[in-house]
């Protein structure tokens, strides 16, 4: 009952208005106030700070600079494997792309042609392939890295609701993750083509790639593309490609081919950068 409650609740709040609000808040330089909003999230979320390059809370002028911190070299280690999780997080679902079909929850599923904006040709390329959402909360490093080498295509901005992410909305609100505000990057590699898409969510106040800076805002409401095969971007395996100002989830489409999860992985598992996701099967 208060899980149904809390999902409905987001049908009714200003959302775009409160993710503004958030937005300006996290980038302000309020000295000691930044302070304090900082260490109440710190022991909030149980951040492990030692993990950081700079652990001192106070260096920080903005909650933005806190929530993005860079992480010391040697926090994560570096698998060997075909495909390294990007993330910090939780798996929220894996698997295989049923047709252009993508399990969410229990009872919800969304197709490939949502989640791209209606790409239709793109959607193809992945019918019948694999796909893994990762969830990244409040606490966790808010940088992404790349799976694999890639080269970069084509990035989209796409607008939608600013609904939560968390498990429980996932649950309770259809085609979530396609009708959400996301960014979908496009990349070819050695193993074939892969999109990364960001999902943003109620308070996420910015979404942004080492290669374009800061997405949105602005918000300006219409889809927007920018092409990349000529430009010559190639990212390593496991180097930063993105980040976002506040949480949200991460979705990976990869092409129909054999490929095996690390079978550690199940759904609600906490997952760090660099371990092993995927191998070639």
């Amino acid at each position: 009952m208060l899980n149904r409650l809390a999902v409905s609740l987001q049908y009714l709040l200003p959302k775009q208005a409160i993710t503004v609000f958030a937005g300006w808040v996290a980038n302000a330089r309020m000295g000691w106030i930044t302070t304090a909003i900082i260490r109440w999230f710190v022991a909030r979320y149980a951040v492990n700070m030692q993990e950081a390059v700079e652990p001192d809370i106070r260096r920080y002028v903005s909650f933005n600079e806190f929530f993005t911190r860079p992480l010391r070299t040697d926090a994560r280690p570096t698998a060997e494997a075909t495909w390294l999780c990007p993330v910090d997080g939780a798996i929220s679902q894996i698997g295989l792309i049923v047709g252009d079909q993508i399990f969410q929850a229990k009872g919800h599923h969304y197709s490939t042609t949502a989640l791209l904006a209606g790409n239709q040709a793109l959607a193809d390329e992945f019918q019948d392939g694999h796909f893994a959402t990762l969830y990244l909360s409040p606490r966790d490093y808010h940088r992404i890295h790349m799976p694999c080498d890639g080269h970069l295509l084509r990035m989209t901005y796409v607008p939608g609701d600013l609904f939560s992410v968390n498990p429980v909305t996932a649950q309770g609100v259809p085609g979530l993750f396609a009708r959400n505000e996301r960014v979908v990057c496009e990349f070819d590699s050695a193993h074939g083509k892969f999109v990364l898409v960001l999902v943003g969510a109620t308070i996420v106040g910015s979404m942004a790639t080492t290669w374009h800076g800061v997405v949105n805002p602005p918000r300006p409401g219409n889809i927007s593309v920018w092409e990349y095969a000529e430009h010559q971007i190639h990212l390593k395996q496991n180097e930063e490609m993105g980040r976002f100002l506040l949480g949200s989830t991460v979705v990976l489409l990869f092409p129909k081919q054999p490929l095996e999860f690390n079978p550690l992985w199940q759904e609600e598992r906490p997952i760090r950068l660099g371990e092993a996701m995927a191998n070639r099967g």
